[in-house]
């Protein structure tokens, strides 16, 4: 007969997930230089769109959901290697003949942060905007050839 001591599932499963979480939590802790970097609330975020980062030999592309947003309250920048898009959705009130049942849409500012994990050639960056989505393309640098360089 062999004689095995049990350890609870949920025992061991708790200390993996506290293992999980000390790791996600611990300061510098970053998992990817590429993913969206979110700003709260203090820096005058209201709320976040959604967004598709998406990479391809040339560049890379992102795709940003602002539907009801005029291309007016919209503002790209590109720092370095930082994408920074903001903007703002206009508050739709109410009116005497109408009044709200479920009011569900966020509004207000918006801030979302990307940053790449190269550079890319800032001139020829484009954007577009259709039907509500936001499409910023940003065509990678290229790199200078190899040089041999002369001693003297």
């Amino acid at each position: 007969m062999r004689v095995a001591m049990r350890v609870p599932v949920a025992g061991k499963l708790g200390e993996e997930f506290d293992r999980v979480f000390d790791r996600l939590l611990a300061p510098g802790f970053q998992m990817e230089p590429f993913l969206p970097e979110y700003e709260g609330a203090g820096a005058g975020a209201e709320w976040f769109p959604m967004l598709d980062l998406m990479e391809n030999a040339d560049a890379f592309i992102v795709r940003l959901e602002v539907p009801g947003i005029h291309r007016e309250n919209l503002d790209i920048q590109l720092t370095g290697q930082v994408l920074t898009i903001t903007g703002k959705r206009e508050r739709v009130t109410e009116t005497p003949e109408e009044a709200f049942l479920v009011n569900e849409r966020l509004y207000g500012k918006f801030i979302r942060r990307i940053r790449l994990p190269v550079p890319v050639t800032e001139a020829k960056v484009t954007a577009t905007y259709e039907h509500g989505v936001l499409l910023v393309r940003l065509p990678k640098a290229v790199p200078a050839p190899a040089s041999r360089i002369l001693i003297k």
